[in-house]
């Protein structure tokens, strides 16, 4: 897993990330989702490392990365902060534009990164995902039956941290073979630490809180995306059942807006790395 990727720990000023970090070619940042860490990427990894230096971090709070103090409005979790942190990363690896890529949870990091530093992005991949305010603004009965666990992790009054920390394992049912057993192994690691779970939790409360807040503000003062997005979505999820066409959500935040279905579940790095990986090489080549 990540044969010839330099591993690190770099300081971002707030937090310090673990990142593996290898290949040639103009740079690519892939960001993983919600409760995977790095690894979730090798695969897709090894795919684009002959053409792009490829960027795999741990998000803060998850994985092997640092767990920053938590604040009542959960701020230190915000996607904002994780942007800076992507930033800072990028630059002390030496890499002022890049192409950033995210799934599930990394795609909201990788959309308020877009936003907010649009001088960095280069193009802007979004991998089952669309913004947290217009999910949220959409949210209905359909919605909170399938993605109840945005409240449950959200919640502050009876936290979710002592029901998961209990057993883990039966919480997080992950099939092992399907992700590679070295990339079980790092995850499984990372979800027998409580403060982990914590973070992770922490995530989903900044999401209903600030991040929601900062995506509405971009709406209200008529803020769009203006780099190239390529919206890629696993048929075998819920994107279309619950939206329909997907990039019509995301034309109504981005001027550039183009993608596809790729057979696939929710987590199509490990399911469908071959052709995510083409995806993104045919995208960052047009």
């Amino acid at each position: 897993m990540f044969e010839d990727f330099a591993e690190d720990r770099i300081d971002v000023g707030e937090a310090e990330l673990y990142v593996r970090h290898g290949g040639t070619g103009t740079p690519v940042l892939l960001l993983h989702g919600h409760p995977r860490t790095h690894a979730t990427w090798h695969r897709v990894a090894a795919l684009l490392a002959p053409h792009h230096t490829v960027v795999c971090p741990d998000l803060r709070g998850y994985g092997r990365s640092s767990k920053p103090p938590t604040t009542p409005d959960h701020a230190p979790y915000s996607k904002r902060a994780m942007a800076r942190d992507m930033v800072a990363l990028m630059r002390a690896l030496g890499h002022d534009r890049f192409t950033v890529v995210g799934h599930d949870r990394g795609a909201y990091v990788a959309h308020r990164l877009t936003a907010d530093h649009p001088g960095a992005v280069t193009r802007l991949v979004i991998v089952d995902a669309v913004p947290i305010g217009a999910a949220l603004a959409r949210c209905d009965a359909g919605f909170a039956a399938a993605w109840w666990h945005w409240f449950f992790l959200g919640q502050t009054a009876k936290p979710a941290e002592r029901v998961i920390n209990a057993d883990p394992a039966a919480w997080y049912q992950v099939d092992s073979s399907v992700m590679g057993e070295e990339a079980y192994a790092d995850l499984r690691r990372a979800l027998h630490d409580p403060e982990t779970v914590h973070a992770m939790c922490e995530d989903y409360r900044a999401g209903l809180g600030v991040d929601r807040a900062a995506d509405d503000a971009d709406r209200a003062a008529g803020r769009r995306l203006s780099r190239p997005l390529l919206l890629l979505w696993g048929s075998e999820d819920d994107m279309e059942d619950l939206y329909g066409d997907p990039r019509e959500i995301w034309a109504g935040w981005a001027d550039d807006v183009r993608g596809h279905a790729i057979d696939s579940g929710h987590h199509m790095a490990e399911e469908a790395p071959a052709e995510l990986a083409a995806a993104i090489r045919d995208f960052t080549s047009s």
